[in-house]
């Protein structure tokens, strides 16, 4: 079992990498460390989520002391949303950059097609009466890639790709000097994507899934009344029980064989090293049929962003199906 993807640029990223976003301060370096210990390889980073200085802090002092090095890890961080202008590019990523304490990322993501007004440097979430403003005014993802294609060039990230794109976003940027090396999107059992997944894999993007066990949290939160937890489908139970492996094992397992890199989010010691032994087990054809039923199309998504982002349906831009907005 391959446990790294080819990315277009040549590089290869491991198919199994830790969730960034949701660890606190006092959290990181012992996370950090057991990850690696575990043999956690790529790290998947964003601005926004405000810990990045933190986890430049902890791997400048972990690779001080020999063991690994920079060379050693794939890090990913992200554009945050009000810097979706060409003029603010290379600001944000330098910005990453130094916080993260390193001269390069491995990965440099939009993280959303959709830009947020720019009040300041350091607010990330623009808001007026308690709503995220959106940008209308710069809308123009090929002068934004370019500006991404300029940070290659200059060595301050190996790759770049994108994160929430729909086909026709991604078919925009795909005749442009460097085509994306990589999507980021949500994909579990419950939410598959298969006809954006087969449109990457004919043009050469590797698939990343983030929520890859669903998001439990965020699904309580954004759908309270929605489809149960995928990690206690009786399908994805039952398989798990076959073979002695978790239901988390499972999920995680059938999207790395379907060629998708998995990135789940955890800080618990014990889950950290469960989530990444996924190689000492095969399923079988028909447990993949099983597991590929599951797929309930946009009702099994957790991250719906018309309900997060007020106006998002009127944004050019928006990478989401609006028949779901009018459904709701």
């Amino acid at each position: 079992m391959e446990k790294t993807f080819n990315l277009s640029n040549g590089a290869q990223i491991p198919c199994v990498g830790l969730g960034c976003g949701a660890i606190k301060e006092d959290e990181i370096e012992d996370t950090l460390r057991t990850a690696l210990k575990s043999g956690y390889r790529l790290f998947d980073c964003a601005l926004l989520y405000g810990n990045e200085a933190w986890i430049g802090t902890a791997f400048e002092k972990i690779f001080s002391e020999g063991e690994y090095s920079r060379e050693d890890v794939f890090i990913t961080t992200k554009l945050p949303m009000i810097g979706n202008h060409p003029d603010r590019v290379e600001y944000f990523l330098k910005k990453s950059l130094e916080n993260l304490k390193t001269s390069f990322v491995d990965l440099y993501l939009i993280h959303f097609p959709v830009g947020f007004q720019y009040e300041n440097e350091d607010n990330y979430f623009p808001k007026k009466d308690g709503i995220i403003q959106l940008d209308f005014s710069h809308t123009d993802l090929v002068s934004l890639w370019k500006a991404m294609e300029q940070q290659v060039i200059a060595g301050r990230t190996k790759a770049i790709g994108i994160s929430n794109f729909n086909v026709k976003q991604i078919s925009q940027i795909l005749k442009c000097r460097i085509p994306p090396a990589n999507l980021q999107i949500e994909v579990h059992a419950y939410f598959q994507q298969k006809e954006l997944r087969d449109f990457c894999k004919n043009n050469g993007i590797v698939v990343e899934a983030y929520a890859p066990l669903g998001s439990p949290g965020r699904r309580e939160a954004f759908k309270p009344n929605g489809v149960p937890q995928v990690l206690a489908d009786p399908i994805v139970t039952a398989i798990a029980q076959r073979y002695s492996k978790s239901p988390a094992q499972i999920l995680l397992r059938f999207l790395v064989d379907e060629k998708v890199v998995v990135l789940p989010k955890s800080v618990s010691p014990v889950r950290l090293h469960e989530n990444i032994e996924l190689f000492d087990f095969e399923m079988t054809a028909e447990d993949h049929a099983q597991l590929n039923s599951l797929d309930r199309g946009e009702k099994g998504r957790s991250f719906d962003y018309l309900k997060i982002f007020q106006g998002l349906e009127k944004h050019p831009e928006n990478p989401m199906p609006i028949m779901e907005f009018v459904e709701e």
